[in-house]
């Protein structure tokens, strides 16, 4: 009996130690990264290729540059969290205090007035050879992140990270991180689309 009330009592901590997202924050980061997706492949869907890659000045991408930004960063911001930040040791005592960052992510990290310049790792590079093949990747790479927000026993709330933009932000707000940084390149490409010489068809 005194092994089993011992074993209970040790499980009862690592519960407490390492929670998982409640369901309400599961729904909230899915509800985003889902919208931002559609957002993201709406912009896109039907351009010809001539504004595809229509560049409305040298040194501004273009909407191909965009989506191949987009699709990598995808990728690399999502590992960033697994890899780098989770890998990070648990904080629990910090759990929950920066929930009042969630908001100003999505608010403050997609504001277009604020220009910055995407990481060497992060520049378009032309991997991908044509529109389809960049939104397949996307596509397959979101859809993924979406199952891991709906299914992890992770503990989010528990981790820590320094971002240049939003200074220390949580694992959770990482997630939200990633689908307002869709969300400003949406923002982006609408201004491509905004320029007098983008071609109409």
């Amino acid at each position: 009996m005194t092994r089993l009330v011992l074993l209970l009592t040790c499980l009862a901590a690592v519960a407490v130690w390492a929670e998982p997202l409640n369901r309400g924050e599961r729904d909230r980061a899915m509800s985003e990264l889902h919208a931002t997706r559609k957002r993201f492949l709406d912009s896109i869907a039907g351009l010809s290729p001539a504004q595809w890659s229509f560049k409305p000045a040298p040194e501004v991408w273009s909407i191909a540059q965009i989506a191949d930004h987009l699709v990598v960063s995808e990728g690399e911001l999502f590992d960033a969290l697994r890899k780098k930040i989770q890998a990070s040791p648990a904080q629990p005592g910090k759990r929950g205090s920066l929930k009042a960052k969630d908001e100003q992510v999505l608010k403050v990290f997609p504001d277009r007035s604020q220009k910055r310049k995407a990481p060497a790792n992060l520049e378009p590079a032309g991997k991908w050879a044509t529109q389809s093949a960049a939104v397949s990747e996307y596509k397959k790479l979101r859809d993924a992140h979406i199952a891991y927000v709906d299914q992890t026993q992770d503990d989010l709330r528990a981790h820590f990270t320094e971002n240049r933009v939003m200074g220390e932000i949580d694992g959770y707000q990482w997630m939200l991180l990633i689908s307002a940084h869709t969300e400003r390149h949406v923002l982006q490409i609408e201004e491509v689309k905004a320029s007098a010489k983008y071609p109409k068809k």
